[in-house]
């Protein structure tokens, strides 16, 4: 396991017992845990004490999830792991496009949400950690790709994408035309070694077509993506 020494995560759940369980197993990680039950004290919290991880649920007092992620995303990236009981795809897409870079569906599993935080860090570590300097723009048709600066332009016009976003974009991108399983894109993407869970994929693709365009990527029913650009 990858050290969490000073690593802080910030939970924000309004139902105390589901808070609790959740910051004692983060506390039993290792992780430095703040709580709190409504959208202001979140935003307040994540001022006070900038964590290096937030798990955030939807359905808030004061303001929603939603509006809690959009704020602090707007001070300072930060990744994001959010808790929905709605299963509603709806909600699931709104939650990427303000910033959130995962999502799960209660019940869930604490030994899960610890292991997608432990995820969500070590991507967040190799994005700051990668260099400035880098290979030129990756260019497929009308697409350009900028891995060193981690940005993305669609026939000239820039498309702001979560890190999550990105980082899946780049791996599709890399073997134009072929398909992906998503089984191998959690793999890589997320770092899971248990692949359950595709909707996770589903709906960050998804996210990506409505920024992209709905023509990039294709999907190979029962198996995984492609993108679709000329090399």
């Amino acid at each position: 396991m990858e050290t969490t020494t000073e690593r802080r995560v910030l939970v924000v759940e309004d139902e105390q017992a589901i808070a609790n369980a959740v910051a004692a197993r983060l506390r039993a990680e290792g992780f430095l845990v703040q709580i709190a039950g409504d959208g202001p004290s979140a935003v307040e919290a994540a001022r006070r004490n900038p964590p290096d991880v937030i798990v955030l649920d939807v359905m808030l007092p004061g303001f929603d999830g939603l509006e809690v992620c959009r704020r602090i995303q707007a001070e300072r990236p930060v990744p994001v792991l959010m808790l929905t009981a709605r299963g509603e795809e709806t909600d699931l897409l709104v939650g990427l496009a303000v910033g959130a870079d995962d999502y799960m569906a209660k019940p869930f599993s604490m030994r899960e949400l610890a292991a997608r935080v432990h995820a969500l860090l070590r991507r967040a570590g190799k994005v700051a950690a990668a260099p400035k300097a880098g290979p030129p723009t990756l260019r497929l048709g009308d697409l350009e790709i900028n891995e060193a600066e981690r940005r993305v332009l669609r026939d000239g016009t820039e498309k702001h994408l979560t890190p999550t976003e990105f980082d899946l974009l780049v791996h599709l991108a890399r073997t134009p035309r072929t398909v992906l399983p998503r089984e191998r894109l959690l793999a890589e993407v997320w770092g899971w070694a248990d692949v359950s869970g595709t909707r996770t994929v589903d709906s960050h693709i998804k996210g990506l077509r409505r920024k992209l365009g709905a023509d990039l990527i294709r999907t190979v029913h029962g198996v995984g993506y492609a993108l679709e650009v000329d090399r």
